[in-house]
């Protein structure tokens, strides 16, 4: 969603930036849950029509013909961006912004990415006996 917005604003290396961060998280959250859960026998599992399924299936359907709607429809007005709004999402702009005014916390939350994922190994690490 924060892309999509990122999108209208003409910002199109942020937005991509954004779907491949998230993207990116979310498959290394599923890699760790698979890692570290232990699992044991597998169950039969039995599905039936249940409420859950049925929610589910209506939810579904009523996100897709939004989004549909959302597709088809026309802006009743065009908004109009400041004149530099396409210089601020591009490749230079946002390197010269990182490296100049933000460099001090870039440099810091590199380095706490650093300790999590130090901490994440050592809590993964089982102890062999």
């Amino acid at each position: 969603m924060l892309s999509g917005l990122y999108l209208t604003l003409e910002a199109q290396f942020v937005a991509a930036v954004q779907v491949l961060v998230y993207a990116g998280a979310i498959m290394v959250l599923v890699i760790f849950v698979i890692m570290l859960l232990n699992l044991g026998r597998e169950k039969h599992l039995t599905e039936s029509i249940n409420l859950r399924s049925v929610l589910g299936t209506i939810i579904g359907v009523v996100f897709a013909v939004q989004v549909v709607i959302v597709l088809l429809g026309r802006p009743t007005e065009r908004l109009q961006l400041a004149p530099n709004a396409i210089m601020i999402g591009t490749t230079e702009s946002i390197g010269t912004s990182l490296f100049t005014t933000y460099l001090f916390p870039f440099e810091a939350i590199s380095l706490l990415l650093l300790a999590a994922l130090i901490g994440s190994v050592i809590l993964a690490k089982r102890h062999v006996q």
